[in-house]
């Protein structure tokens, strides 16, 4: 089989991470969630990976090239976000007959995709679906099944029957593509799960397999999500790294003083620097060279490329994106906190603080819990923070 990749979306939910490249290259621990999707699709032995692609495109080209561990990579563009469908669409001109589907923003375990492939082969109805248990169902999209066949796809909780997880693997043909131009759109996009629902409503397409699945399965909706996806990752020891040991992953071009403290489950990317008596862990992911300064604490905390952070701060809890500079004596506490997104307010989220890229924090800053600040905003020395920081804002004591 090939396989199509779904990463053109932006991940609105995710601001300000996203606000300079797409979900699927958020960190997932210590490198790109869609590394993980690539790394399930290899290891079911898929001949070649399409890549639908559209917001920040670059960033994906960029990092991964033409291959992935030997299996050829393709790309095309959605140029518009029109929905899940749509994107799929766009790779029309690229398979034929069975392929699989994959969401670029969701880590799936190797296992569950050669699941639902085999399933595919053995029963050949029109198409077969991932599904999964999972405690959190009304976040994400679920399945009503039947002996083993789907009998609804809704996008969130809805109906009465046996509901499990839509895992977004999927098994179809090129008859698919049909299918979704023959979908009433919703609010203009061409939704996949509506168009899985319009076959299961035609009597004439035959069955749809649920391949009942087990395996980790993680997802991030919020960007302190990434902190929950860490911590799934470095427990289930998914971490990539020369070397481990009592739960430590440490990458050979790392350097650690011999005073710091690595405290596992700990993710440590190449050429990162941990200074003397620093303190990191547990459940910390380091990006590439990530600069930790003497005496600094970092603890549940999720830090891409290229950040650093000064001298005697304390981090709990925060995702920093790339390129972010963290100065000396910073104190970002973790708590409750309540935290508008996208016209809602989530509550009661357990977070220290959101930093997107290239922001810059000044020396003896401190953050009230579920403080989200924008890409390159500049606070200035010894300012207290609150609240949302917007994009480039510069704020002075």
């Amino acid at each position: 089989m090939k396989a199509v990749v779904l990463a053109a979306g932006e991940g609105e939910r995710l601001a300000p991470l996203t606000e300079t490249r797409p979900k699927p290259m958020l960190p997932a621990a210590n490198r790109p969630i869609l590394s993980y999707v690539f790394d399930a699709l290899v290891a079911a032995d898929v001949e070649e990976i399409h890549v639908v692609i559209g917001y920040e495109r670059d960033h994906i080209r960029d990092q991964f090239g033409n291959s992935y561990a030997g299996t050829p990579i393709k790309y095309v563009t959605q140029e518009k976000q029109l929905g899940s469908g749509h994107a799929l669409l766009q790779a029309r001109e690229q398979v034929e007959g069975p392929f699989l589907v994959l969401n670029g923003d969701q880590i799936v375990a190797p296992e569950m995709v050669q699941d639902v492939v085999d399933a595919y082969e053995s029963d050949q109805p029109f198409g077969a679906i991932g599904a999964i248990e999972h405690e959190d169902i009304a976040r994400y999209g679920s399945v009503e099944i039947e002996g083993g066949e789907v009998t609804a796809v809704y996008e969130g909780m809805a109906g009465n029957g046996h509901r499990q997880l839509n895992a977004g693997i999927y098994a179809v043909d090129d008859r698919i593509f049909d299918a979704i131009e023959e979908t009433p759109r919703e609010e203009g996009e061409f939704s996949l799960p509506a168009t899985f629902q319009y076959l299961v409503d035609d009597a004439d397409v035959g069955s749809i397999h649920a391949v009942q699945t087990e395996g980790l399965w993680v997802d991030a909706t919020y960007a302190w999500d990434l902190l929950t996806v860490a911590e799934r990752l470095l427990h289930e020891e998914w971490i990539e790294a020369d070397g481990h040991e009592d739960g430590v992953w440490l990458a050979d071009s790392a350097q650690v003083h011999e005073s710091a403290v690595l405290q596992g489950p700990v993710a440590i990317g190449a050429d990162a620097v941990i200074g003397p008596n620093a303190v990191v862990g547990p459940y910390a992911s380091l990006g590439r060279n990530v600069t930790i300064g003497a005496n600094a604490t970092v603890r549940r905390s999720v830090l891409d490329v290229d950040t650093r952070v000064g001298p005697n701060s304390s981090l709990l809890d925060v995702v920093a994106g790339r390129a972010v500079d963290i100065g000396a004596g910073v104190i970002a506490p973790s708590g409750p906190a309540d935290i508008p997104v996208a016209g809602n307010v989530i509550e009661g989220q357990e977070v220290g603080a959101v930093l997107a890229d290239r922001a810059t924090v000044g020396g003896g800053v401190s953050f009230d819990s579920g403080t989200i600040v924008g890409t390159a905003a500049a606070l200035g020395v010894g300012a207290h923070i609150s609240g949302r920081v917007l994009r480039g804002t510069e704020v002075v004591r």
